[in-house]
């Protein structure tokens, strides 16, 4: 997810107190620990039955960290292991030894990890930029850059597949920030006094309004696990792909996949209508749901994902 750094979440209603609506519990990893094959060491953490059907998920960002795919993304985990890693840059993986991080050094990453962890077939299921980095080191498989391909993928909201798409992602994004709706709510947090009452609370209510056109209700963002981006992470990170466009390269890719799109999802849908093309893979347009379904429509989302789950076992 192409989120601004932030601190924490606050509560929608106007009358909140920070202690009086508590977020929902993240559970502690079955495990957790650092990669021992990638150059820096990479924070991991595993959910659900150990060695079940495991899959790797891949948060957003880029610089961003696993966390605020949590606690809802946990519904998969109830039948199959879920591994989750930070990628190189950020949460528990920022090191001051980093280096200049690159498109190419995460799918080194994603590698290295698929190996470490013995997860061969390797099913992935991405969120994001998360997704685009599916879509990057499936590309390197099929060429031969990276010993492992997919044996299925799962890609949520994926990031622009074409430079274009971005651009029109972010004229998208930058349009509903600044429409009369969240100005409202951005007018009110500045009416209200908070930022001199209770600073935390003033943070966390800046950052639902900083994330609210990602949603098709802007008030669900309240329901988002709060986390930060490393600005120079994602900097660098977008900067290495240039003026990318990967859609002939997906058409190399061989392996069943799922795309879903949040229908108010300020990346535009043809970009994952292309995806699914390119790949020849089931689509799912979810309606009432912005870059977020996990958090706005997991009913619809998590029977869907379970389903080709089920579907491409074995």
């Amino acid at each position: 997810m192409h989120l601004i750094c932030a601190l924490a979440i606050l509560r929608q209603h106007p009358d909140y107190h920070p202690h009086a609506m508590p977020r929902p519990v993240i559970p502690a990893p079955r495990a957790s620990g650092y990669t021992l094959s990638t150059p820096v060491q990479l924070y991991w953490a595993a959910y659900g039955p150990e060695g079940v059907s495991p899959l790797l998920v891949l948060h957003g960002g880029p610089g961003a960290s696993h966390d605020y795919l949590l606690p809802q993304m946990l519904a998969l985990a109830e039948e199959r292991e879920l591994i989750f890693y930070d990628q190189r840059g950020g949460g528990r993986s920022r090191h001051d030894n980093d280096g200049v991080i690159t498109w190419r050094t995460q799918v080194d990453d994603l590698a290295a990890i698929a190996a470490e962890f013995s997860l061969d077939p390797l099913s992935i299921v991405s969120y994001s930029w998360g997704a685009l980095l599916a879509l990057l080191y499936s590309i390197e498989a099929a060429g031969g850059s990276v010993p492992l391909k997919p044996k299925r993928m799962i890609l949520i909201d994926p990031a622009p597949v074409t430079r274009r798409h971005r651009e029109q992602f972010e004229a998208e994004f930058n349009s509903r920030q600044q429409g009369e709706k969240i100005g409202a709510m951005r007018r009110e947090l500045t009416d209200s006094g908070l930022q001199e009452m209770d600073r935390d609370a003033y943070r966390q209510r800046a950052f639902e309004l900083s994330v609210a056109g990602y949603f098709a209700d802007p008030a669900r963002a309240r329901d988002l696990t709060p986390f930060r981006v490393v600005g120079k992470v994602q900097k660098s990170t977008w900067d290495s792909l240039g003026d990318y466009d990967l859609r002939a390269a997906l058409t190399t890719v061989k392996c069943p996949a799922l795309v879903v799109h949040g229908s108010a999802d300020p990346i535009p849908v043809e970009s994952s209508r292309e995806i699914a093309s390119a790949l020849s893979a089931r689509f799912v347009l979810l309606e009432g749901s912005g870059h977020v379904p996990y958090v706005e429509q997991p009913a619809r989302l998590f029977p869907a994902l379970k389903d080709f789950l089920d579907d491409t076992d074995g």
